[in-house]
């Protein structure tokens, strides 16, 4: 990854799905949490190797999102992985006052102007949009099944969530 970062940001940015700079300020924020001190005898891998194994897995889903996969890719065992993970959600999850905060009147009529001249006098309301997320179907639909094959050539359906 190191190589990436530096040599091939497209492909970090793929695999993480994050640019290396977006990576290395959320290292910055975990970096000194307690669950990334071990408690006993065995060593932690580094808390770099934990956020990307994280990122990967949060990343992608499917076959390539198994633990076992995801254990292949970052070298690791499935143990680890979950290990990984869960600790990295621990001192996310213990940021959310700090990072996660309503946008102030000024920042929403920014965000409404900025709506209304990349799209329309209509979707001037629409201030805050959450931007679509495939949820992968396990198989094809029975009524009008076509219509739900994505353009990842899954079954899935397409969910937006604007407010």
């Amino acid at each position: 990854l190191e190589l990436y970062k530096n040599d091939d940001p497209k492909r970090f940015r793929r695999n993480l799905r994050v640019s290396p700079s977006t990576f290395d300020q959320l290292l910055t924020r975990i970096l000194s949490h307690p669950v990334f001190i071990s408690q006993g005898s065995a060593q932690q891998i580094s808390t770099d190797r934990q956020l990307a194994i994280t990122l990967f897995r949060l990343g992608h889903f499917g076959h390539s999102a198994s633990v076992e996969s995801i254990a292949q890719w970052a070298g690791t065992s499935a143990g680890t992985v979950v290990n990984a993970t869960r600790r990295v959600m621990v001192a996310f999850l213990s940021l959310h006052d700090q990072v996660i905060r309503w946008p102030t009147a000024k920042m929403k009529e920014e965000a409404k102007e900025w709506v209304e001249a990349a799209t329309c006098t209509a979707w001037r309301d629409g201030w805050l949009f959450v931007d679509g997320t495939l949820v992968p179907l396990a198989e094809k639909p029975a009524f009008h099944g076509e219509a739900y094959f994505d353009r990842k050539s899954n079954y899935s359906l397409n969910v937006q969530v604007c407010i």
